[in-house]
């Protein structure tokens, strides 16, 4: 365990300087980071085995990370900011993550002649987003504008719906092969637990942090919120139902954010800054190790057809979305690019999909499988690009002024 951790550190060094590297040639650092997970883990360098991704430590680690980076978004999560555009951003989600189910599904079904129910696997896969690496460029640009707005407590709400679709969907075609029925409970509380998990121990911190303090205990109140929080969603993922972390972070830092002044939640985000840019840095590090650029080579035409579609969804969706609630003229043209980072969430679905697949319909699990995983390689390296381009042609990029390395902007 100490020789895992201290070789952690010294991922999060190298990361840290690839991604200092990769700005000064105008990239976003994120791009350094997936590099670096992709280069040190199992299928090239292999330094960050997957024995040691597949530690427990590295997981308790891995889960207060995903707590901690939810305040990204949790802390913009204020209601009475999302009064004044809750509904635009509840219709623009809608229609991204439908039309984009819809699109690759369609896309499956007719060019590749797959049946409906494995073309609806894939449109549910594609329609989930991860949130991070976008978000890592609105806060390493100090991105600032509609789209930028528009995003973060979009977030939220895709990882709700991808929720949601997916699990209708794999519960309904396992149903079908095995003659048995949908389980609904079960699909709505993985969306509801995480949120009731966040939302008491965020009510328990909003308490505790509301008073204001200096910064060492500020961080120290925080932290220890945040691991406790993280070891009850841990403890509820193995023992009763699996639950995404983020959302429980999300749901955490929303509750805090709404709970105490709008200067003291400036302080506590000052002061958690530098450990949320840690926690996304491992997350994305994370994220990129397992993926295999060996499947860059062996991609096919499953793989384009996903890659294309689903691209064209996100841009139609977020489009139509943008005009049906009248939002402003850049999130209709831009925040469609800025939906396309994928693979996190890609491969979690994909991963139950084979799993539930596997009995009933082991070829689809293979193509399923295959499909995705080469798409994630290809995807989250031109995604991250696209996603910078969206908010720079949106003009709301501030270049002169963007951080480097881990740094996070308040």
């Amino acid at each position: 365990m100490i020789k895992g951790i201290i070789l952690l550190c010294l991922f999060v060094v190298i990361a840290t300087v690839v991604g200092k590297l990769v700005s000064k040639i105008h990239l976003p650092s994120i791009l350094g980071w997936l590099l670096t997970g992709m280069i040190i883990g199992p299928h090239a360098l292999n330094w960050m085995t997957q024995g040691l991704m597949d530690s427990t430590w590295f997981h308790v680690l891995s889960n207060i990370a995903e707590v901690t980076a939810g305040m990204l978004i949790g802390t913009e999560l204020i209601l009475r900011e999302i009064k004044k555009s809750g509904k635009q951003i509840v219709t623009i989600t809608i229609f991204e993550g439908i039309v984009t189910f819809i699109i690759v599904a369609i896309a499956f079904f007719f060019v590749e002649d797959i049946p409906m129910s494995i073309a609806l696997v894939f449109g549910a896969i594609a329609l989930a987003t991860a949130p991070a690496p976008s978000l890592s460029i609105v806060r390493e640009y100090k991105a600032n504008g509609p789209v930028a707005k528009t995003l973060i407590p979009l977030a939220a709400l895709d990882d709700v719906l991808a929720v949601v679709v997916f699990f209708l969907v794999i519960g309904g075609v396992s149903s079908m092969y095995t003659g048995g029925k949908i389980q609904i409970i079960p699909i709505l509380m993985m969306v509801i637990l995480p949120i009731a998990v966040g939302a008491i121990t965020g009510f328990v911190s909003g308490k505790v942090l509301k008073k204001s303090c200096d910064k060492k205990e500020t961080i120290i109140k925080n932290m220890l919120l945040i691991i406790v929080t993280a070891m009850i969603g841990r403890y509820i993922s193995q023992n009763i139902l699996e639950i995404n972390l983020l959302l429980v972070g999300i749901a955490f830092s929303a509750v805090i954010a709404n709970m105490v002044s709008e200067e003291r939640l400036k302080e506590i985000m000052g002061a958690m800054n530098p450990i949320i840019g840690v926690a996304l840095m491992l997350m994305i590090v994370a994220l990129g190790a397992p993926l295999d650029y060996h499947l860059i080579l062996g991609a096919g035409v499953l793989t384009a057809v996903y890659i294309i579609a689903r691209a064209i969804g996100k841009l139609l969706g977020a489009y139509l979305g943008g005009k049906v609630s009248k939002a402003d003229k850049n999130v209709c043209k831009y925040l469609g690019l800025s939906l396309l980072p994928h693979s996190g969430v890609s491969l979690l679905f994909t991963g139950i999909a084979v799993t539930t697949l596997t009995p009933i319909a082991p070829e689809y699990a293979t193509m399923i499988q295959g499909t995705i995983a080469a798409a994630a390689v290809i995807n989250e390296i031109i995604a991250v690009l696209l996603a910078k381009q969206a908010f720079k042609m949106a003009g709301e990029l501030e270049v002169d002024n963007r951080n480097q390395g881990t740094e996070v902007v308040s």
